[in-house]
């Protein structure tokens, strides 16, 4: 290919990422500014109508997707193991890469952990000590906390829909354009969370106009919330390539947003700091072995993801 036939096509394939990234964000007000919906009555109705947006959005990018890759084949498997959607080495794809996320949270871990240990301590000191009875009712919480997910809209949002659509559009569908039309793994890496980041511009709007927070704060706030999108996208995309796998990054993202930040310190809590550190060097350590292709492909010469791509190279 002559430079400049790859620059267009490297062109086209950024052009085509931020349609991507634009239209799932404009398809979210579409209920209203296209459909000319009346405006929901509930909060519920509202999320409602959002997650049949994104989900969407989520169909159309990967259909897309499939008409503009060169896919060699057009048998189901190939055509779904494309946007890393498959079967074979799922327990890998899920246990490895979870394991290694929750090491960046070793602080936020060891503090729940020690969090716990002292209610277990003030209740045992009340007379009440560990019986049959306070495991049953530690159980009935944890069965009354899973009940109330279930049903909250906003857990949904937060751990289902948010990260399956997003997943599939920021990773499955940006990722091979990227890589099909000659960008550089390492640049990918990069350049695909910031169309993640752009996806989150709207939030500026929400915080600047509905939390009357001035243009400077709304912009701090948004800024931050922008560099996390920034840094967990790297993080997505780099489990998408090694692994081949959607499942990798989308069980890190479910439980990323289910942590938050992680903790890296606690008052009166050195130990927490410790944990931190300790589980940082670990994940720095680890995150090329955990994340070895051959762990999630049969042959990474010619793996079902991108017929080639799984390796690093």
């Amino acid at each position: 290919m002559e430079p400049e036939e790859a620059g267009l096509s490297k062109l086209a394939a950024v052009m085509a990422c931020t349609a991507l990234a634009f239209f799932y964000v404009a398809i979210l007000y579409a209920p209203t500014v296209i459909l000319r919906l009346p405006p929901p009555i509930s909060y519920k109705e509202f999320m409602i109508r959002r997650f049949i947006c994104a989900v969407v959005s989520s169909i159309v990018s990967v259909v897309a997707c499939g008409l503009i890759l060169p896919i060699r084949s057009r048998e189901a498997s190939v055509l779904f193991g494309v946007f890393g959607i498959r079967v074979d080495h799922i327990w890998q794809a899920v246990v490895f890469p979870l394991s290694l996320t929750s090491l960046m949270y070793a602080g936020s871990l060891m503090l729940k952990s020690m969090l716990l240990l002292n209610s277990m301590k003030e209740h045992a000191a009340h007379g009440g000590g560990i019986s049959l009875d306070c495991i049953k009712n530690a159980f009935r919480d944890v069965i009354g906390w899973i009940d109330f997910v279930a049903h909250d809209v906003s857990a949904w949002r937060n751990y289902v829909v948010a990260p399956v659509t997003e997943e599939l559009v920021f990773r499955a569908c940006m990722i091979p354009l990227l890589l099909c039309r000659g960008f550089r793994i390492s640049s990918v890496i990069f350049l695909c969370p910031t169309f993640f980041s752009l996806a989150h511009l709207n939030h500026w709007m929400k915080i600047y106009s509905r939390e009357n927070y001035s243009f400077f704060k709304a912009s701090m706030v948004t800024g931050l919330q922008l560099a996390y999108t920034v840094v967990f996208g790297s993080y997505a995309s780099f489990l998408f390539i090694r692994t081949g796998h959607i499942f990798s990054p989308l069980v890190a993202h479910i439980f990323c947003n289910l942590m938050g930040l992680p903790v890296l310190f606690a008052q009166k809590k050195g130990i927490v700091s410790v944990a931190f550190v300790a589980g940082l060097v670990a994940f720095a350590c680890l995150i090329f072995p955990v994340t070895e292709p051959g762990l999630y492909n049969d042959r990474t010469s010619d793996c079902p993801c991108w017929q080639g791509y799984c390796s690093w190279s």
